[in-house]
């Protein structure tokens, strides 16, 4: 299976190492967001980890909406509960809620289409930066601190038309947009799902950009070239 790599079970208890996490941000999202190295004091899990084995457990629905409660640390015990309810909460050991789910619809449980999704939202995910974030920086004059970076998963959803796809899977960008507060700003990415050539569904990823300064484009550029030789040397 595609994310057998990227985790490990234990009775009821799922666990993702932070070198697990961090192979599946870089490989799977070509997401090298800091916060996702092992040796990052802040390090999480990524949100788009969480959402794939959801996808794993419980299928795609048509309706379908992830909201990120939480930050998941490395080995931290995690409990997808074995459910047919619409509302499903991921919680740690500790019963502390790290992932609420709503669904509704048809369920699709194919292997191919679930592992489709995954991997197709994955690397439409991974480019929020710096292909998409950062023109959406500069247009409003902020950016986040580039010494403590902090661009945090908040929530997604997606809603099909039709979920029974007769060709390949294709995410595609539709719109993206900046909402700014005095401290930080939501960045939304709103994506279209194509069966073949055929739009089946849409979706709206909500990221979170914390510490927000004004726009210094020598530093941020900087910022953005020792990113792009991390992903270069990986």
């Amino acid at each position: 299976m595609l994310l057998a790599p990227f985790y490990t079970k234990n009775a009821n208890l799922i666990r993702i190492s932070a070198q697990q996490a961090s192979n599946f941000a870089k490989l799977q999202c070509f997401d090298f967001n800091p916060i996702h190295d092992p040796d990052n004091k802040r390090f999480c899990v990524p949100g788009d980890l969480l959402f794939s084995l959801a996808l794993n457990i419980y299928g795609v629905s048509e309706s379908m909406s992830f909201t990120f409660t939480n930050m998941v640390g490395a080995d931290m015990g995690l409990i997808f509960p074995e459910t047919k309810d619409n509302t499903i909460i991921i919680t740690n050991e500790q019963g502390k809620s790290v992932l609420e789910i709503e669904r509704k619809g048809k369920i699709n449980t194919d292997t191919q289409f679930i592992e489709s999704m995954i991997k197709n939202y994955g690397q439409f995910s991974g480019k929020n930066f710096p292909t998409l974030l950062m023109p959406l920086m500069k247009k409003h004059g902020v950016m986040f601190n580039p010494n403590r970076p902090l661009v945090m998963y908040n929530s997604m959803s997606f809603e099909f038309s039709n979920i029974d796809f007769d060709n390949q899977m294709l995410l595609e960008l539709a719109d993206s947009t900046l909402e700014v507060e005095p401290k930080r700003a939501n960045s939304f990415l709103h994506f279209d799902i194509f069966d073949g050539q055929k739009l089946a569904g849409k979706g709206i990823k909500r990221m979170v950009v914390a510490g927000l300064r004004e726009y210094d484009h020598d530093v941020i550029t900087e910022f953005v070239k020792g990113y792009e030789a991390r992903r270069d040397a990986f």
